[in-house]
C-alpha cells in the first residue's frame, strides 16, 4: 500500500510543474485524496461491501468535488490535475500513467447493464472538460483535446478533437500542426471539420496559405537550383570549346 501511494506521489510531480512537497501533494491534491478514497472503495466493492463501497465515494465526491464510482478499475501512478467535476463511471477502466484534467467524463450511453463506460489505454491524457462516452477504446498514448466529445475508438498515440471528436489524420492536418508549431504556438483542435468558429476558420485560411506559399517557395529554389546546375553546364561547354579552339589556332 505504501508502495502505492508514493508511485501516487511520484505522479504528481512528474506531471504537475506547481508541485512543490509531499506535504502540499498530500494535503492539498484533491485528485490525490480522490484516488486514494476510490482504492479503498474499490476494496469494498470487490469484497461485494457495495453499499459500504458507495458511501465511502460519495463521502470522497462530497470532499473532492471527483465522483468516481466504487466498481471503476484504475490502474498506476494515475494523475487527475484539479480535478473538480471529474466523473467516473462502474465500468470504465483505466490504464497506467494516465492523465485527466478537470471536468472530465468517462460516462456511458445506455441505460443497460453491461460494460457501457471507455476503457483508456496506458498514458492516455484527456484534456479539461472532455466527455468520453460508451464502451469505446482509447488507445494507449492517445490524447483527447479539450471540450472533445468522443463516442468512437482513438487509435494509439492518436488525437482526437472536436465534438463529435475526430481523429487526426488528414496529411492537411498534420501540415497544420507542423506550420503552427513553427510559428510558435499549437494548431491543435482547428481542423477543416471543426465547429464554424470565424476566429479558428481564419486560423485554417492563415496558415493554408502559409503553407502554399512555402510550397511556392520550395518549388522556385527547386528551379533556381536547375537553371544554376544548367547555366553552371552551359559555362563548362563554352570554357572547353574556348580551350580546344585556342589549342587548335597555337597548333597553326
Amino acid at each position: 500500500m505504501f508502495d502505492s501511494i508514493r508511485e501516487d506521489i511520484a505522479s504528481v510531480f512528474d506531471r504537475d510543474p506547481a508541485a512543490r512537497t509531499t506535504w502540499e501533494v498530500v494535503t492539498c491534491y484533491p485528485g490525490f485524496h480522490a484516488l486514494r478514497i476510490h482504492r479503498i472503495a474499490n476494496w469494498l466493492w470487490h469484497m461485494n461491501l457495495r453499499w459500504l463501497g458507495r458511501l465511502v465515494s460519495h463521502l470522497g465526491r462530497f470532499l473532492t468535488g471527483i465522483e468516481i464510482h466504487p466498481g471503476a478499475t484504475i490502474g498506476r501512478r494515475f494523475f487527475i490535475d484539479h480535478g473538480m467535476g471529474v466523473v467516473i463511471g462502474e465500468t470504465a477502466e483505466i490504464g497506467d500513467d494516465v492523465t485527466l484534467y478537470h471536468g472530465v467524463t468517462l460516462g456511458g450511453t445506455s441505460w443497460n447493464k453491461g460494460k457501457r463506460h471507455p476503457t483508456l489505454g496506458n498514458r492516455v491524457v484527456i484534456g479539461a472538460g472532455a466527455k468520453v462516452l460508451g464502451p469505446i477504446v482509447v488507445g494507449e498514448g492517445a490524447k483527447i483535446g479539450s471540450n472533445a466529445v468522443v463516442v468512437k475508438d482513438v487509435p494509439p498515440g492518436a488525437s482526437a478533437i472536436g465534438i463529435p471528436a475526430r481523429v487526426i489524420v488528414e496529411d492537411q492536418d498534420r501540415s497544420r500542426e507542423e506550420k503552427a508549431a513553427k510559428l510558435g504556438f499549437s494548431a491543435y483542435a482547428i481542423t477543416a471539420k471543426a465547429a464554424d468558429d470565424p476566429i479558428a476558420k481564419a486560423l485554417q485560411g492563415l496558415l493554408d496559405h502559409s503553407m502554399e506559399q512555402d510550397h511556392r517557395l520550395e518549388q522556385l529554389q527547386r528551379e533556381i537550383a536547375a537553371l544554376k546546375a544548367r547555366r553552371d553546364n552551359d559555362l563548362a561547354v563554352v570554357e572547353r570549346f574556348d580551350s580546344a579552339r585556342s589549342q587548335v589556332e597555337s597548333d597553326k
